[in-house]
């Protein structure tokens, strides 16, 4: 993912640059970028000097408004630091805000911000006057530089450099040719196309390396100075077909990688780079810089109305109108009576047939403009509570979102889910590029969140068929923190990729609780082991997210020497963090490597000892299917599924590994029932309370409709085992769509009454938001103890518009006299509103036809099980 900063730009800082300038600007030959195609070369090999060209999809040329004077071979040289300023001018006046590259394909190299203007910047890496290239090139061993002067060859600013790489192991020292060229310069955005050829390396006459410069905007600083944002990207790109190409591209990515960082802490030492703990308040100054559309109910209309169909019906309407007010009473005939004039002819018929069709058109766009003019203000924001890992999305606008409905937009809104807990936004109605401006907070988490689920849908009723526009999975183990405060989201999904959707998301995650949330994450552990866990060193938590190149606020809790089982038993380490499990092993020079997140694993089992395991269980880890893809080639087995097994063994101890292991695991899993015992905890914030002691959430209160009568050939003590949390309650649950299904025993409430709690997931065939239903159920008996009564009320998360009503559904069982086998069922449903919405109808609509199709399915189900019991 890209990243662009959109921050202001603030007055020049002052003294620093000085310093740098004096240092780095003077009199050498070299003039331009350390474009480091000379640390191409430094480290390992063939690839290093390798060189690439400008793949298929080219960058955006300079605008043609205008050429300097020329000499005859149609160039213009560049001599001094004046000419380099006078040329930078020039370009700046000629760009017509051509789009800044995306950065080259096959990956960064340097990702910095300085505290230093960009134009300055540009000056430093590739003034004439600068010595920034002579000195690099000296650390980095090369010989020979020569830095050609820059001047322009057709509307382009070009110069050549050349040096000789230093010899590696396994190729001498080669010469090496980069052609650079400005693709932009603008006074703010400085981009340079570096393009190095290394004939006399093997292969090298087929490739050629490419080193893309990005020189942005950065953050403005608390003390008011300019910063830059350096992005250096490369790729390779071949000109004849080679089988060498993947070990060619992996001995350059080396060699790049080592060179780039010295490149990047020599330019560290001659211009401060910036820390982004030191912009401090960055955060909040982007999230109070945000302020949601306001769009006026003109700009609303003329969105929904301003199409050919209802311009149509105006023509014809108004064609109508006029001939009314020109024609003269015409006389009775046919069919016709005082009152009723019926159209004369086919041409007659024909305008009004087109009249009524159109009319019918435009009566669903009317009531979809009400519905978003009813919408415009809705809330989006949820805030935090707690302390401790704290994320914060703040959704600025979308860009090319599939149309899906038959006006030719959308109603998109968007769900983000981290941790099991999800946000909601706001809909946009009748919008392909909605603009939100919204912010998200995710209660504090006791450690880092791994991934970020986004998903776009298309807004159509709670339990109507959603069609999904596009979703992304944001991994924070792949991605760093500070690359997502400002980033474009491609969407995946048929429709997304068909109209290449993308979100425009700035992401924080900020620790509340500073030093001690590794202790306070410790402590929570140790209670669920059983066994002291102490913190690591910051020498060894360093070797460990190198290790596995993970972000810096990562924290390894333990590890164990074990074996892993495939073919052959393999000894290495499984380490533990509180995101991830990994395994590391390095046998006679091969090394092993390869983690998973604790959110891929569907199961984790114990398999008993054998032979080969030397007396040991085994952990066999069973990962969701598609899930832990980059790890398959530690897994044992894949299942018929499509799901990995991973195999450890020969613990030296293996019950506190097996502890750990599960403690880690159930940690970022919230069970079904921890859910229903924290919803009965906080029953009282769920609006689930009685106002007076024994009353039942106010059922009497809510209008109730039947939705489903009839006689059952079923006993009512069978019926019953439908709501007894048994195993047939269970089994009529799953099979009609509730998943992780889960419930309380039944307490006595008062006299006869009794009382449970319920929760479970929605399958996607009930609902596609796969939204959670949380239920407070209430089992009763009249008087003559020949009529059960089961009531409930159900509040459903996940769903939008989920906190604007509850669901109340009352079941009434009653025996049939004569009939030992037999009993009536009445099922009577009603929504109580807590909140007002214009959708209510709709809603109201959607939900009563779901429970409806569900009563039925359940009913049916229930009549099976009795069937296949009475056999």
């Amino acid at each position: 993912m890209d990243l662009q900063n959109n921050n202001g730009i603030a007055p020049h800082f002052a003294g620093k640059l000085d310093d740098a300038k004096s240092e780095l600007l003077g009199s050498v030959s070299g003039s331009s970028s350390p474009r480091r195609v000379s640390q191409i070369g430094n480290k390992n090999l063939d690839a290093t000097s390798a060189a690439a060209i400008w793949s298929s999809t080219e960058l955006p040329e300079l605008p043609e408004t205008g050429k300097p004077q020329v000499d005859g071979d149609n160039s213009y040289e560049l001599s001094s630091a004046s000419s380099f300023d006078e040329m930078m001018k020039l370009i700046e006046s000629k760009d017509q805000g051509s789009e800044l590259p995306s950065n080259l394909s096959l990956g960064v190299l340097l990702d910095q911000l300085y505290s230093i203007a960009p134009s300055d910047l540009n000056t430093v890496l590739f003034s004439p006057e600068s010595t920034f290239l002579q000195s690099i090139s000296d650390i980095q061993g090369k010989a020979e530089l020569q830095s050609g002067p820059w001047k322009f060859d057709g509307e382009n600013l070009k110069r050549v450099v050349t040096y000789i790489n230093p010899a590696s192991k396994l190729i001498k020292a080669v010469k090496a040719t980069e052609d650079q060229t400005y693709l932009k310069a603008d006074g703010k955005f400085f981009v340079v196309l570096g393009s190095v050829s290394t004939p006399d390396v093997p292969y090298g006459s087929s490739f050629k390396l490419e080193l893309l410069y990005c020189i942005t905007p950065g953050v403005e600083l608390p003390s008011g100075e300019l910063s830059s944002h350096l992005v250096i990207s490369w790729r390779l790109n071949f000109s004849q077909s080679t089988m060498m190409k993947g070990m060619i591209e992996n001995g350059a990515r080396q060699g790049l990688k080592d060179s780039f960082q010295q490149y990047g802490d020599f330019l560290s030492q001659k211009v401060k780079p910036v820390d982004l703990k030191d912009t401090g308040s960055s955060k909040a100054q982007v999230l109070a810089s945000l302020q949601a559309e306001q769009q006026s109910d003109w700009k609303l209309a003329i969105q929904y109305f301003a199409n050919f169909t209802v311009l149509s019906v105006l023509v014809v309407g108004l064609y109508v109108l006029i001939h009314l007010w020109l024609a003269g009473p015409s006389t009775i005939q046919g069919l016709e009576f005082p009152g009723l004039d019926l159209p004369d002819s086919l041409g007659e018929l024909f305008i009004s047939v087109i009249l009524v069709l159109e009319v019918q058109r435009v009566l669903p766009i009317v009531a979809q403009f009400m519905q978003a003019r009813a919408q415009k203000g809705s809330d989006h924001g949820i805030k935090a509570h707690g302390d401790g890992w704290q994320l914060t999305v703040a959704l600025i606008e979308g860009s090319n979102l599939a149309a899906v409905d038959s006006s030719g937009f959308s109603d998109p809104y968007v769900i983000f889910t981290c941790n099991g807990r999800t946000r909601t936004s706001s809909i946009k109605f009748q919008k392909l590029d909605p603009l939100w401006n919204e912010i998200f907070e995710f209660d504090a988490m006791d450690e880092p969140p791994s991934m970020l689920d986004v998903e776009v849908f298309d807004f159509d009723g709670p339990f109507d068929e959603a069609t999904s526009l596009g979703h992304a999975e944001i991994n924070f183990l792949k991605n760093n923190i500070s690359d997502l405060g400002d980033v474009w989201v491609p969407l995946q999904g048929k429709l997304a990729q068909a109209c290449q959707s993308k979100l425009h998301l700035r992401i924080f995650l900020d620790n509340t609780r500073g030093g001690n949330a590794v202790r306070h994450y410790l402590d929570k552990m140790e209670k669920t082991v059983g066994k002291k866990m102490n913190a690591r060193s910051p020498q060894t938590n360093s070797g460990f997210q190198k290790l596995f190149g993970l972000p810096p606020e990562e924290f390894l809790i333990n590890d164990f020497t074990c074996h892993l089982k495939r073919k052959m038993p393999l000894q290495g380490r499984l380490f533990l963090s509180a995101r991830i499990i990994g395994f590391h092993a390095n046998l006679f020079g091969h090394k092993t490597k390869f983690f998973f997140l604790w959110e891929d694993i569907e199961e984790i089992q114990v398999a008993s000892p054998n032979l080969s395991s030397m007396g040991s269980p085994i952990i066999v880890i069973t990962l969701k299917k598609g899930r832990g893809q980059d790890a398959r080639h530690g897994a044992k087995t894949m299942d018929e599924e499509g799901r990995l097994k991973f195999h450890f063994q020969s613990f030296v101890s293996f019950t506190v590994a097996h502890r750990t292991v599960m403690a880690l695991w159930q940690s970022r899993l919230l069970s079904p029932e921890q859910k229903v015992r924290i919803l009965d905890e906080e029953s009282s914030r769920k609006s689930l309370e009685t106002e007076e002691p024994g009353s039942f959430v106010g059922v009497e209160d809510v209008s109730m409709s039947e939705i489903y009568s009839s006689v059952l050939s079923v006993p009512v003590s069978f019926f019953m085992e439908a709501f007894e949390g048994g195993e047939v309650n269970r089994r009529i649950m799953e099979r009609t769509g509730a998943l992780n299904y889960s419930c309380t025993p039944w307490e006595l409430d008062k006299a006869d009454v009794y009382q449970r709690q319920v929760g479970y997931n929605f399958d996607k065939r009930i609902s596609s938001y796969r939204g959670e239903a949380t239920i407070t159920q209430q089992r009763s008996t009249l008087p003559d103890k020949k009529e059960w009564l089961i009531e409930e009320v159900m509040t459903l998360q996940g769903v939008p518009f989920g906190e604007f009503f509850n669901v109340h559904v009352r079941y009434q069982i009653e025996d049939i006299p004569f009939r030992s086998k037999a009993c009536q069922v009445k099922v009577l449903c009603g929504i109580a509103w807590l909140k007002s919405t214009k959708h209510q109808k709709r809603i109201s609509k959607n939900i009563t036809a779901s429970i409806q199709d569900r009563m039925k399915k359940m009913i049916a189900i229930i009549e099976k099980e009795y069937a296949d019991n009475a056999r």
